[in-house]
């Protein structure tokens, strides 16, 4: 959430150990499971594919690459905090820094990442190590957010519309100082072609949030795991209450953020 005192780079905002992770997880599976699911079935996943599953979370996406290339195909799943990943057949699951630790050359059909390169300011390297990984004409499906523009739409109060747009203002201010971009959806096709990658293919989609939805349900989460970080951005507790009050009312309407979905190939 800020710089470390020994001069490394800022810490990832989330941490799987907090009490919240487990609501994010669900939230974010919730929410984006349903995209990323059909994208990544366009790839023709099937039997004996090996994939990699980076910042696998809570693990959604990767048990369901695991039923896919099952039985003789392997899914590795890797994280920095890999403890919530289940443990099912066919997914090998390894704690595991992309920035830092090696990656084997051509050892994969498929590559996933969501969420994740957003949040590394070593992305555009990062993209490169991942070409490395693919077999000659594997595929890699980066799937990233564009907070530019998700304002409130019906709200019970202007009071309640002032909270809710403070608290997505202290969000992105928490993300961006610890080294994020969470608008950086937009860049992913140019930096996937930037990188080498061809056959570049990006998708965006946004919806409208109620308060049912999982995006609600991921800003309360978020507004409860970031909280400590949010007051030392400036907001108060109260602002945080009256924030959360907004979501949960009835009236409440809001456009999500674009999620950016983006498909490309290493050149054959």
């Amino acid at each position: 959430m800020t710089h470390r005192s020994d001069g490394a780079r800022p810490a990832y905002a989330f941490d799987n150990a907090n009490a919240h992770a487990g609501g994010q997880h669900d939230s974010l599976a919730r929410l984006l499971d349903p995209g990323t699911f059909q994208r990544l079935e366009q790839t023709a996943i099937t039997d004996g594919w090996e994939c990699l599953e980076i910042g696998a979370g809570g693990g959604s996406v990767a048990v369901w690459l695991a039923e896919r290339v099952a039985p003789t195909g392997r899914v590795l799943a890797t994280d920095i905090q890999p403890q919530l990943i289940p443990d099912v057949p066919g997914l090998t699951v390894a704690r595991h820094d992309v920035t830092t630790d090696p990656l084997l050359d051509d050892a994969f059909d498929l590559i996933h990442a969501r969420l994740v390169l957003s949040h590394l300011p070593e992305r555009h390297q990062v993209l490169r190590k991942l070409l490395a990984a693919l077999k000659p004409g594997g595929v890699i499906q980066i799937d990233e957010i564009d907070t530019t523009h998700w304002p409130i739409l019906t709200a019970a109060t202007p009071q309640d519309a002032k909270a809710y747009h403070a608290y997505l203002l202290g969000l992105v201010g928490v993300l961006r100082a610890a080294g994020a971009d969470p608008s950086w959806g937009p860049q992913v096709a140019a930096a996937l072609t930037d990188a080498g990658f061809t056959d570049v293919d990006p998708q965006c989609h946004s919806e409208v949030w109620g308060p049912d939805s999982a995006g609600a349900a991921l800003l309360l989460s978020n507004s409860r795991h970031l909280e400590p970080a949010l007051l030392a951005h400036g907001l108060t507790e109260s602002d945080l209450e009256a924030a959360r009050a907004a979501i949960v009312h009835p009236v409440f309407r809001a456009v999500s953020f674009t999620v950016h979905t983006v498909q490309a190939r290493r050149p054959a």
